[in-house]
């Protein structure tokens, strides 16, 4: 039997956190309908008994409190809600239990923000880290010394488990349902909840949005810029001159405002552009591929892949029929 707490922060999304429990207790009835015994005992831990959240609209009931927890093996981490700063504040007490829960050997799975728990208490320093491509420059930002990425689904490491994007945090369950019952009992749970088994990467769901937050006015115009006129022909030499920097200059500025080089910025944005063009219009790919600024095939492809997880034609497919309103 594993003993698994599933932490009650004050922040919480409590509809995550639901979602992951009854993952495991679906698991559970399908071991018990095959005869076997049960393989997850589930119990939610708090710092007080009593939890209220969402603006004092939900109050939840802890089965035990931090400082009485009995045997955890593992415990589940649920998303955050609202700035990520006034969460780990609102958490000291839990965020220093999870300290000791791992220093003592236990494992932690975070859903996709919950990571914020762990990172805060410096379980995650040097490691990397999943976390929704969306809040993945906060996080950077908020967590330094974290290498946070946005490209996996979930990534495990030294008995700590992240995994990206709110309802992809269904994928970290069924990774542990795997480990700790079986596969063939992960997989019935998986069709139970119609999710895509295969799934490893958020790439074919991200969208690319420049950060701006910076204080770096050149670097904004030089964003600018390539934003406005990414299907011209652009150098970064040409970038230089336009705004009196030298080369290196430029390029470490740039990557010091943004976390990226000119060049992956510009990338990003033809394929984002790329991207809406599949999506919406009739053209072909190749029209495409000219229209944002690109004249080789192979080389607008493995951009494409590189920042999608799907080649253009694939991604066309998944995502060209619920644009033009032929759902079936």
């Amino acid at each position: 039997m594993k003993n698994v707490a599933f932490l009650v922060p004050e922040c919480a999304d409590i509809a995550m956190l639901e979602n992951a429990r009854y993952g495991f207790q679906v698991a559970n009835r399908y071991l018990q309908a095959r005869g076997d015994p049960p393989r997850f005992s589930l119990r939610l831990i708090a710092a007080t008994a009593q939890v209220r959240l969402d603006g004092g609209r939900i109050q939840v009931l802890a089965d035990g409190v931090l400082s009485d927890t009995g045997a955890v093996d593992l415990c589940v981490v649920p998303p955050l809600q609202g700035p990520v700063a006034d969460a780990v504040r609102a958490n000291g007490p839990l965020i220093e239990w999870l300290v000791r829960h791992h220093q003592a050997g236990g494992e932690v799975a975070s859903l996709c923000l919950g990571a914020a728990l762990p990172a805060a208490g410096g379980l995650l320093d040097g490691q990397r880290a999943v976390v929704h491509w969306a809040a993945r420059q906060d996080y950077a930002r908020a967590f330094p010394t974290v290498q946070w990425v946005s490209d996996r689904v979930v990534l495990a490491g030294k008995g700590i488990y992240t995994s990206g994007g709110a309802f992809s945090a269904a994928h970290l369950v069924l990774y542990l349902i795997e480990k700790y019952a079986d596969r063939v009992t992960a997989i019935w749970c998986a069709k139970y909840f119609q999710l895509d088994w295969s799934r490893q990467s958020q790439l074919p769901y991200a969208v690319f949005s420049g950060d701006k937050t910076h204080a770096d006015e050149v670097v904004r115009g030089v964003q600018d810029h390539i934003e406005g006129r990414y299907a011209d022909r652009i150098t970064v030499d040409d970038l230089a001159d336009r705004f009196l920097l030298g080369r290196r200059t430029l390029e470490r500025r740039f990557r010091q405002a943004t976390g990226s080089s000119v060049l992956e910025y510009l990338q990003r944005i033809r394929v984002e552009a790329a991207k809406r063009r599949l999506e919406t219009s009739r053209e072909t790919v190749a029209e495409v591929m000219y229209e944002v600024g690109y004249s080789d095939a192979k080389a607008f492809r493995d951009v494409f892949v590189k920042f999608s997880g799907l080649s253009p034609v694939l991604y066309r497919e998944r995502y060209a029929k619920a644009a033009a309103g032929q759902l079936t």
